[in-house]
């Protein structure tokens, strides 16, 4: 199931069509609002938000919330395909 959307409070893009070839858009900040969220949202003193395109084709600045495997190892790998178990030496 997933998780509802966090908005990033305090932070807007628009992106900057009539702009040159390398200016990507513009994020504006809202103080106060933004000094508000960040302090609730930080982890390790870092607040990860991404740029999202919505389906209308705005842009809107969402909070990250993923967070890697609490186990703190990688993933198994997956086998080559062919690969049996009996050919694995070890």
């Amino acid at each position: 199931m997933a998780e509802d959307k966090i908005f990033a409070n305090g932070f807007s893009f628009k992106r900057r069509e009539n702009a040159p070839d390398f200016v990507v858009g513009r994020v504006k900040v809202k103080v106060d609002d933004a000094i508000s969220f960040l302090k609730e949202k930080q982890k390790n003193g870092w607040v990860d938000i991404d740029v999202k395109q919505a389906k209308s084709g705005s842009y809107y600045m969402e909070l990250d919330t993923w967070e890697p495997n609490k186990g703190g190892g990688k993933a198994a790998p997956s086998k080559a395909s062919g690969q049996d178990d009996d050919d694995i030496p070890f």
